[in-house]
This record gives structure tokens, sequence and C-alpha cells, in this order.
């Protein structure tokens, strides 16, 4: 299989997972921040993908690989928050005990935006895997996709 189609594969690949993210927004998952930071490098994979698609370089496909492990890692630190086996970033983990400096007007203000998505909270999984494992286990193969095309020839 030749390098550009390779590339395509592990760029469709992320966007098949992006896609699937949003969908799940769509019919009412919300995002933790992790989740969001996820989505990042495989919106990079999807343009290294579209660059790969007319310029098949081995330095393109050996950035849509570090892309694709960003997020896996992304994915296995955001699946070990879930599964408390190390602390998640204060701002969407944990037991809400930071709540203390906040007076009660302001713990009841309706004009807030947005509400925070606990990223300690496991909101869907399915064999055993949460979304960021999923995800983690997919970029991974992802990741080995893109670095079998820096091998091949354009």
């Amino acid at each position: 299989m030749t390098r550009r189609r390779l590339i395509l594969i592990a760029g469709a690949g992320s966007f098949a997972l992006l896609l699937g993210a949003f969908m799940f927004q769509a019919i009412g998952y919300a995002p933790c921040q992790m989740c969001l930071w996820q989505r990042w490098p495989h919106a990079v994979a999807v343009a290294l993908a579209v660059v790969g698609a007319f310029a098949p370089r081995a330095a393109v496909a050996a950035l849509g690989a570090l892309a694709a492990f960003s997020t896996g890692a992304i994915g296995v630190y955001h699946a070990g928050v879930e599964w408390k086996l190390w602390q998640g970033p204060t701002s969407c983990s944990g037991n809400g005990a930071g709540l203390g400096g906040f007076s009660a007007e302001g713990l009841l203000d309706t004009t807030i935006a947005e509400t925070v998505v606990q990223c300690d909270a496991i909101v869907w999984s399915f064999l055993g895997l949460s979304m960021a494992g999923w995800n983690a286990l997919l970029s991974f193969g992802l990741a080995a996709i893109w670095l079998v095309a820096m091998t091949r020839r354009a």
C-alpha cells in the first residue's frame, strides 16, 4: 500500500473519531475539558492527511503519527482520571471541595454560559472502555498506520 493511501486512511480514521465525538455531543453527551483536548490533535491529523494527499512526504506522516499519538496519550491520561488512577485537572475533576470560596449568590448564578462537565466521570462506556479509553486505543492504532506510511513510497 502506498504512503498516500495510508495517510488518507489514517486521516479518515481521525475524521471518523471527530465525527463520532460530535455525534455524541449532538445527542446530549456534553464534552468535558479533557474531551475537547483530545479533539485538537485529530483535527491536526485530518489537516495533515489533506496535505499528504497532495504531498505524501515522510515528514507529513511523521507529524500525523505525532498528532495521533498525542491524542492517544491524552486519552490514556483522561481514562486514568476516570478510573481514579491519578488526579485530573482541578478545573474539571475532584469532589467539589474547592467550592468553599464562592458565595451563595455565586453558586446560584444562572447567568453562567457553560456548566463544568466533570472529567473524572464516565458517562458512556462500551466493553469496559469509556470514550477516552476508546479514543486512546483507536488513536494508537492510527499512529501505527501513520508510522507505516513513513516507510512506504509515495
